[in-house]
């Protein structure tokens, strides 16, 4: 047998494991057998590498890493599913349908609800060409490199496909490789993932396509259109032809009436704990096809299908003592401490009482008995307390005069409802502003995990952020779990972090009410700290969607001493201080000076975010809506209806793409930026 013939066979024999493990639920072969047809075929395409495909079951493993995620329009909208927890809405529901239907016939499918993330697959001639977020419902992010990685998700289909098949269904982790994933993290001292929606959710928006593949995410569909149609009449009789396709698909029960329904509800609400997956309902949907089209959609939902929320699990406990936490910008947190119980099939034992307010509305006090409930199955927290319970020993919580980090002052918020320690040499607070800094949205240090932090600020090894920036390899290599390696790791992560630019340094330094938002308009309208430095509060505030009390506080710590040691120590570091995008015109300047500009619909040669930039650019205020101040509407494909009413009633000039595109080319001579490459080369409708 020949190298093209192997490659073949094992490329076959692979999509069929794949098959058999992920739509079957029923593997042949161990995990290690599977490895090892799969390294075979790597040794074999490196050794051949002109028979490579890009739907080869190698290419999951990922590839380059990619620069940003495009926005692509879907072919159809991807509409939300009104909701309820209330079985009498059920009810509603059902006689909605039967009304609607005029007495016709018809069944109930009942899914769990995945609490994943949403996506859009498309495949043409049995071929995966694009995986899109939901985003908006209208348009989603292209994630086709990341999907690609995800073995659940197949890059070729099997059998007779359709000519067009767009698939949708929900990106999971499932719960095993989710608590490997976080154990993995926590042995490494970096922070562990909150819950796995959230974590798919960030993994499906990493740049890097192989760190996607090593998290192990999942995928399971929901709904399908085929082009040609498939021939059934029913929802559920598709599903055998998705299954065959190679599509992993919902389990689904079919039932003949609502009373079916609700006892298929009450069975998914017990059985949830011992799921895969993690649920948070159940999606009830009418099985017939023709019916569907019947019922129809409102603006918002479809007429033929519901979701039921399941109530957030609630459990009585005993309230046993309050801590105190103090975060990065001093504020003290009061944390309740309970006698354990399970939520939601996790062991629970504290929760955050979020501020010293909410335990004076709550009025709860140590010894109490008490109710916690998950909030939206993720966030532990106490909602009830019983009073008749209460014992004459129970104690008060009060806030602390003392922070019970340093010791150190505290003071509570002028008009506000936080208690803040003062004590800017706080260690709480050094380390919860470390660990801040190093985040993913601000300087993006990897591997500067919460346990390696406690450490440097325990040794004092670091005091400052500039601290960070002279630590050496033999240094790190003294910390506990941090070997030769890690350490070089560590210092190369931190070195890079030195060119992120002006945005990300603002965002990082904890400036109070500056997020990634604020510190992205600054840095695009000032181009360097020094600039911004330079600015009063009162140019600061003129700033499109930054006003005066960012203004205040962006000016006050910038000309404060710990604010001018803090970026003068960066900048000793070699923390560059500059913009890479180009400063935005100041006012008066530029061929949109003095212009308010709102853009409504999709514009084929810009996203939004670049459409904003660019009018900045050019001395222009972008707005997202139409009041009798706008001078410009820019009017790109699917423009809202509203605001072209508006535009009209206000007397609003309207210019379309082309126009719009010719204004700007005269912005200091730069060329409007060039559209895209391949914006609908997948087939999304323009």
């Amino acid at each position: 047998m020949d190298a093209a013939e192997r490659i073949a066979e094992l490329r076959e024999a692979i999509r069929r494991h794949d098959y058999l493990y992920y739509v079957q639920a029923a593997p042949e072969i161990p995990d290690r057998e599977y490895d090892r047809l799969m390294e075979e075929l790597k040794v074999l395409e490196a050794e051949h590498p002109e028979l490579v495909t890009a739907d080869s079951p190698t290419r999951r493993v990922g590839g380059e890493p990619i620069e940003g995620f495009r926005t692509v329009e879907h072919a159809e909208a991807m509409l939300s599913i009104d909701n309820t927890y209330s079985e009498a809405d059920l009810r509603e529901f059902d006689a909605r349908v039967r009304r609607g239907l005029d007495g016709e016939s018809f069944r109930y499918v009942v899914e769990p609800k995945i609490d994943g993330v949403a996506v859009s697959l498309t495949y043409r001639d049995g071929r995966l060409e694009l995986a899109l977020t939901r985003g908006d419902g209208r348009r989603g992010d292209d994630i086709t490199a990341n999907a690609r990685t995800i073995r659940a998700i197949p890059l070729v289909l099997r059998g007779d496909a359709p000519a067009e098949l767009i698939v949708r269904g929900e990106v999971y982790w499932p719960r095993e490789a989710f608590n490997a994933c976080n154990a993995r993290r926590a042995e490494e001292g970096r922070e562990v993932f909150a819950n796995p929606r959230n974590g798919a959710a960030g993994t499906l928006k990493q740049r890097n396509p192989a760190a996607v593949a090593e998290r192990g995410l999942s995928f399971r569909a929901h709904g399908f259109r085929a082009t040609p149609p498939l021939p059934h009449a029913r929802a559920s009789e598709c599903w055998d032809d998705l299954r065959r396709l190679g599509i992993p698909v919902n389990e689904i029960d079919v039932c003949d009436d609502l009373d079916a329904v609700l006892g298929v509800l009450r069975g998914w609400a017990g059985r949830r704990a011992e799921l895969a997956y993690e649920i948070d309902g159940a999606v009830i949907k009418v099985d017939e096809l023709a019916a569907r089209d019947r019922l129809g959609a409102t603006s918002k939902y479809p007429r033929w299908c519901i979701a039921y929320k399941y109530e957030a699990q609630r459990a009585e406990t005993v309230l046993q003592e309050v801590s105190f936490q103090v975060g990065r910008l001093g504020t003290i947190t009061p944390v309740a401490h309970f006698e354990p119980v399970q939520l939601a099939g996790t062991t629970v034992s504290n929760a955050s009482l979020h501020n010293f307010d909410q335990v004076r509305r709550l009025d709860v006090r140590v010894g109490d008995s008490i109710f916690v409930e998950k909030a939206g199955e993720i966030i532990p927290q106490v909602v009830q307390v019983d009073y008749e319970k209460r014992s004459p020993e129970a104690r008060p919580v009060e806030p602390p005069d003392r922070c019970p980090a340093c010791d150190g002052e505290t003071a509570r918020d002028e008009g506000g409802v936080y208690v803040r320690c003062i004590n800017a040499e706080c260690p709480a607070q050094l380390r919860e502003r470390l660990r801040f800094f190093a985040g993913r949205g601000q300087m993006d240090i990897e591997n500067l995990g919460p346990a390696v932090i406690d450490q440097l600020v325990e040794r004092g090894m670091v005091k400052h952020f500039a601290d960070l920036y002279s630590l050496s390899a033999e240094a790190l290599a003294e910390l506990d779990r941090m070997g030769e390696k890690s350490s070089r790791n560590l210092v190369a992560a931190i070195d890079a972090s030195r060119n992120r630019g002006l945005e990300r340094v603002l965002a990082a330094l904890g400036i109070r009410h500056v997020g990634g938002r604020a510190a992205e308009v600054l840095a695009g309208r000032f181009g360097s700290m020094d600039a911004i430095a330079a600015a009063s509060v009162e140019q600061l505030a003129d700033v499109n969607e930054i006003g005066p009390v960012i203004a205040e506080s962006v000016h006050r710590f910038l000309h404060s001493p710990a604010g001018r040691e803090t970026v003068e120590r960066l900048r000793q570091a070699g923390v560059k201080m500059t913009s890479e995008r180009p400063a935005r015109a100041e006012r008066g300047e530029g061929p949109l000076a003095g212009r308010t500009v709102v853009v409504t619909g999709a514009l084929e040669s810009l996203g939004r975010q670049e459409a904003r930039q660019a009018i900045e650019a050019a001395g222009g205020r972008s707005t997202s809506s139409v009041s009798k101040s706008t001078d410009l509407l820019v009017v790109g494909a699917k423009p809202g209806e509203k605001k072209v009413s508006q535009a009209q009633e206000c007397g609003v000039e309207m210019v379309d793409e082309a126009e719009f595109l010719r204004r700007l080319r005269g912005a200091a001579g730069r060329e409007a930026p060039p559209k895209p490459r391949g914006l609908f080369d997948h087939g999304a409708a323009p």
